[in-house]
């Protein structure tokens, strides 16, 4: 690992810094300097030369000032003669603007794909990306993991005899499934329709849930709309215990808060690819980390070895 050089923006560095104890490597300190204009200077402060360069940054509130650091953190890399140049992404906000479902409106994750490339990645390493087609948004090669495995692990240690997996919606429906083949259990999911950011109905559950433990499976959890209206269908139903598990905790407006206030809700499961404060958390808080996973596929992109092979 001699030539392997990380280095982290603002957004998460303690992140960064168990990535590369995993790693046994240095974080390499990065210098981010602002000017009495506002515009901003990112200054690399360790060796880029013909190295392979690992830029750690997920796009976390405030998502475009952590986006434009990575992009000159990019620009720096590639004037510093890097040898490649690789954005490990815990978290791709833009994800989730993966269509046009509005005239005239733009398709930001396409956009800032397309960004990072023309800012000088040479590929990408994502983690449970909003939606399958974001991949396609990226004209360079994308390594994209998933926490199922850390998610797994950490539910086994519960019984599941009378467990189900309850997907929020269809369209993570096959992640869910996944899972619960993972936890050899069942899988349900809600029918749900999103009229606004934080407006989501949804009208039904697919599948049997009554007097059922529940794991409610998401991708990421924001304000916790859809998980509020599901727990409204769940408890229609008569479930018997409720857990929530994601892998990005943003828990925007308290919402992390405002889960642990539901007397139902037995624990809320995330990973660490998004920094939650101290103050924010709660008892009923559990929070997984990914850096062992990252870091694994970093070594593997650094030798040159298969990354899928991680899933096997």
């Amino acid at each position: 690992m001699r030539d392997i050089a990380v280095f982290t923006g603002s957004a998460h560095p303690q992140l960064a810094a168990e990535i590369c104890e995993h790693l046994g490597v240095p974080l390499l300190p990065t210098k981010t300097s602002r000017f009495a204009n506002d515009c901003i200077e990112v200054q690399l402060q360790g060796n880029c030369r013909e190295r392979d360069v690992f830029l750690i940054q997920p796009l976390v509130p405030p998502v475009q000032e952590n986006l434009v650091e990575l992009l000159f953190m990019l620009d720096a890399a590639r004037g510093a003669s890097a040898g490649r140049i690789t954005v490990v992404l815990p978290h791709y906000a833009y994800a989730r603007s993966d269509k046009k479902d509005a005239p005239r409106i733009s398709i930001g994750g396409r956009l800032v794909a397309d960004l990072l490339q023309t800012a000088g990645a040479h590929r990408i390493l994502a983690m449970t990306l909003h939606s399958p087609q974001v991949h396609g948004f990226f004209s360079i090669p994308v390594d994209h993991l998933h926490a199922l495995r850390e998610l797994a692990h950490h539910f086994r240690g519960y019984d599941l005899s009378n467990t189900v997996v309850v997907s929020p919606d269809l369209g993570n429906a096959k992640e869910a499934a996944h899972f619960a083949r993972m936890l050899d259990i069942e899988v349900a999911a809600g029918a749900k329709q999103r009229y606004a950011d934080d407006k989501v109905v949804i009208s039904s559950v697919i599948g049997e849930v009554a007097d059922r433990d529940v794991i409610i499976l998401d991708d990421e959890i924001a304000k916790g709309s859809t998980v509020f209206e599901l727990l409204g269908r769940l408890r229609e139903r008569n479930v018997r215990s409720i857990r929530v598990a994601c892998t990005h905790g943003l828990f925007t407006a308290d919402a992390v808060q405002r889960l642990s206030d539901e007397k139902d809700v037995e624990e809320i499961v995330c990973t660490n690819t998004v920094p939650i404060p101290q103050s924010s958390r709660t008892g009923k808080l559990t929070v997984l980390s990914v850096a062992p996973a990252l870091a694994e596929a970093m070594r593997r992109i650094h030798n040159g070895e298969s990354v899928s092979a991680l899933f096997a």
